[in-house]
């Protein structure tokens, strides 16, 4: 794993991190690809969890989710806007468009029971729940008030998803159902005053003046 922030750490994937998954003292954020399930177990190994918390329900983000949760005996949390999606009563891939219809039938997990629903202001592992849809309609930040930490799933990504190049972006309108929504959740990120971003793509943004520039030169 790598350690990002005190009590903080991304486990490892290579090459680059790509398809983040994040473990904030005991809670598990995200759970990767259907196909991530070896390196999650092997980088859990010999460490305790208590819960598993998504940023949102994808089919790169839930992958895992039932995987962890009963392999470990722990419940799974995630925003009131994405409990269908994860219990199977509405589709997890981000869109309608072929590609995310794709991405879907090659990453997604199984359904499973969400034991937590959360909600704008509760906290996880000390973070507090920010609600930020457009890529996702329960998409979240999970925002430390101490030190200003932000991991905040897809509302940015720091990488081209074609070389893995280090850049901040939007995510990609056709996985985005509501693109200016997401817009405005982006600057909600910017308003939290971040000092560390961890997004779900892509290595942490450490520099938080580009960030802010980024933010301010979106479209309305």
């Amino acid at each position: 794993m790598k350690y990002l922030a005190p009590g903080v750490w991304r486990l490892k994937e290579l090459p680059r991190p790509l398809i983040n998954v994040y473990l904030a003292g005991d809670v598990l954020i995200d759970a990767g690809r259907r196909w991530d399930k070896r390196r999650i177990f092997a980088e859990l190994e010999g460490r305790e969890i208590s819960m598993v918390a998504l940023t949102h329900v994808h089919p790169d983000h839930q992958g895992c989710a039932k995987a962890v949760c009963e392999a470990r005996g722990v419940p799974l949390a995630c925003h009131a806007g994405d409990v269908d999606a994860m219990e199977g009563r509405r589709p997890v891939a981000a869109t309608t468009n072929p590609g995310a219809k794709f991405f879907a039938r090659m990453w997604e997990g199984p359904p499973h029971q969400v034991d937590r629903v959360l909600q704008e202001g509760d906290e996880v592992a000390d973070f507090r729940l920010v609600h930020a849809p457009g890529h996702a309609p329960g998409e979240v930040i999970y925002f430390r008030e101490s030190d200003r930490v932000a991991i905040c799933g897809d509302v940015i990504r720091n990488c081209t998803y074609v070389t893995m190049r280090t850049k901040l972006a939007e995510p990609p309108d056709e996985l985005t159902p509501d693109p200016v929504e997401n817009r405005a959740s982006i600057r909600k990120l910017a308003a939290l005053n971040p000092s560390l971003i961890l997004p779900g793509h892509g290595p942490a943004v450490t520099d938080i003046a580009a960030f802010e520039r980024f933010a301010s030169a979106l479209p309305g």
